[in-house]
């Protein structure tokens, strides 16, 4: 045995574990010993509300029928604070687990484990010593990527060797997921307290999301909700991870940016290195009064999926597809437009785009309608807000359109279904004064080569009259590294629009500017790509591929959406002798055509 890998094992296997109390779902004490036997015991160190322990409990189940039940144990233990036993119960009925569940009321046997995340595996032997701690397998990597699919199963490989009789050869491996908060004593003279200095924070940045009802995983409203998920929060926000947002704060002023200071980032942390100090209550801010229901109001109309999508406990699925429709008889004005989840932990993103009348088939939408010709009402990312237009601007559904639901899922470990309405604030026509149309900016014929680590592509859209810009919205797949967009005004001046360094496909945003920017008749924007197709990409599923445009996530994507408006329509000032359309169309039709004499003047002189 190599002297490191003897160094390492013989830590981990120093000296037997004590034979801790531990309680089951119905509160009655248990020991793990009564469920080892002598035998090899799996523990898994899990949190109700942790993300990444759901995905991983069908593996489990796979392991606990892989491996006989006569030779080796599965146990799941539950350490936080904040898992109630109820709650435990309803997980194991909920995910049909076939092992034991049990609380770790406070920590210590987690603390004497020497684990510091759910989900974390330690792999017991039968004289109770630690042969294995760490990851099931490497599929996800601590900083939340992931990379697919997992090429190394550490848990099976460390089980069968421990059967075997030999030793395990990987003995620790670095875990994933959510910290278990062993937090320290609270100290008597607080520099930083909850109610003083932390709740202001998560009411402005976080608690959007982190609220009951919405789509991140726990709560944050109250000192106790807080106080269980610290250690969680000091790390996410200290890497910039939390809260979500990926542009660069050097180029553009965005409404909707939830950026933390260094000074705020600082608070966090040491409000929890001092204990997490509660605090007085009357030092608090007043509890902001969310909106139930939909944010953006009691909607004109109420869209829905016709019927619920199933969706399993594990695997890949396909985009779906889904037309619905308004049944308007006449243009329908959009000032307003929000996608409610019918189940949030599932749906990951979703893109609601125009359905001409007279298509084919359910993927036949990319047409273009309206005034500036716009392709989309809007898309739904966890983090996105709703659509919310500037006074007297509206997106129009032509009579007789549809609206096509373009839904990615990605299931959650155990099986369930959603089923995704859209709401609608509608503006009287007589109110609409402009028309804002979603442009976009693709590229249908992507190839990126194999193993390319910074392959960039750029493509542009050309205003042919005045436009007012309103937001921009990238979007790529997990090889995506980054998006810019770049205003080449017609004075050949040029203004870093957008700048998002860093892409992320788990937090896509719309990024809306604080007010509309003029963009003059023939500014170009830019809109530049960069993928990452190496084997440096965690999140690459095969750096081997040629990746060519596609729906899947292991395809990739060049989409630049931006949203425009014309800044000389009043569409209340009566007709116009020569309508923008006109003028666009006539525009364009030229463009073409002297583009093509200079192709064909070039090609007889060559």
């Amino acid at each position: 045995m190599p002297l490191a890998l003897f160094a390492a094992w013989a830590a981990l296997s120093a000296g037997p574990l004590p034979d801790f109390e531990l309680r089951d779902p119905t509160g009655a004490p248990v020991r793990l010993g009564a469920y080892a036997g002598g035998r090899p015991v799996a523990v898994v160190f899990f949190g109700v509300d942790c993300p990444l322990a759901n995905l991983y409990v069908p593996r489990l189940r796979d392991f606990a029928e892989q491996f006989p039940a006569n030779r080796i144990r599965f146990v799941a233990v539950n350490p936080l604070a904040q898992d109630t036993l109820p709650a435990l119960a309803r997980f194991a009925k909920e995910h049909r687990l076939p092992f034991p569940v049990v609380k770790d009321p406070d920590a210590r046997f987690a603390a004497a484990c020497r684990v510091t995340r759910a989900p974390e595996v330690v792999l017991i032997d039968g004289d109770r010593r630690v042969r294995y701690r760490g990851r099931i397998d490497n599929q996800y990597e601590p900083g939340g990527k992931n990379r697919g699919k997992a090429d190394r199963e550490d848990l099976a490989e460390a089980i069968r060797e421990l059967l075997a009789g030999q030793p395990v050869s990987v003995p620790e491996t670095p875990a994933a997921g959510c910290l278990i908060p062993f937090a320290p004593p609270t100290r008597p003279d607080p520099s930083v307290t909850y109610h003083r200095e932390v709740a202001p924070i998560l009411q402005k940045n976080c608690q959007v999301c982190h609220r009951p009802g919405e789509v991140a995983p726990f709560a944050l409203t109250s000192f106790e909700e807080a106080r269980h998920w610290a250690p969680m929060m000091a790390e996410v926000t200290a890497n910039g991870t939390m809260p979500p947002w990926s542009a660069n704060p050097d180029h553009g002023q965005f409404r909707n940016a939830r950026v933390l200071t260094k000074e705020e980032k600082g608070v966090i942390a040491k409000w929890v290195e001092e204990g997490c100090p509660e605090g007085n209550s009357s030092e608090s801010p007043p509890p902001v009064r969310w909106p139930d229901g939909w944010a953006i109001g009691t909607p004109d109309r109420v869209l829905r999926m016709p019927d619920p999508f199933p969706i399993p406990a594990e695997g890949i699925l396909e985009y779906q597809h889904v037309i619905v429709d308004p049944g308007a008889s006449t243009d329908l004005w959009v000032r307003a437009a929000e996608v409610r989840p019918g189940n949030r932990r599932v749906l990951h993103h979703c893109n609601i785009f125009l359905h001409p009348p007279d298509a084919k088939s359910p993927t036949e939408t990319y047409q273009t309608t309206g005034t500036l010709g716009s392709y989309a009402l809007i898309a739904f990312t966890p983090g996105t807000g709703p659509l919310r237009l500037p006074p007297g601007m509206a997106k129009r559904i032509p009579a007789g359109w549809k609206l096509h639901f373009v839904l990615h899922y990605t299931p959650i470990g155990t099986p369930t279904s959603d089923q995704t309405e859209l709401g609608l604030v509608l503006m009287d026509p007589k109110d609409v004064q402009k028309e804002v149309a979603t442009k976009l900016v693709v590229d249908n014929d992507l190839r990126i080569p194999p193993g390319a680590a910074a392959h960039r592509v750029e493509h542009t859209w050309r205003a042919d009259a005045d436009v007012l810009l309103l937001s921009l919205f990238p979007h790529m797949h997990v090889r995506g590294k980054s998006f810019r967009y770049i205003a080449e005004y017609p004075d050949r001046s040029e203004e870093i629009l957008l700048d998002v360094p860093a892409y992320d496909f788990n937090w896509q945003h719309r990024y809306e500017l604080v007010e509309p920017k003029r963009l003059p008749a023939g500014t170009v924007i830019r809109c530049i790509a960069v993928y990452d197709n190496s084997p440096g990409n965690p999140n690459n599923p095969d750096p081997t591929a040629e990746v060519r445009t596609g729906e899947q996530s292991w395809d990739e994507m060049f989409n630049g959406y931006f949203d425009i408006a014309l800044v000389d329509q009043d569409l209340q000032a009566g007709p116009r002798p020569f309508p923008v359309s006109l003028v666009l169309a006539a525009a364009s039709v030229a463009a073409l055509f002297f583009g093509y004499k200079r192709w064909e003047a070039r090609r007889r002189a060559g």
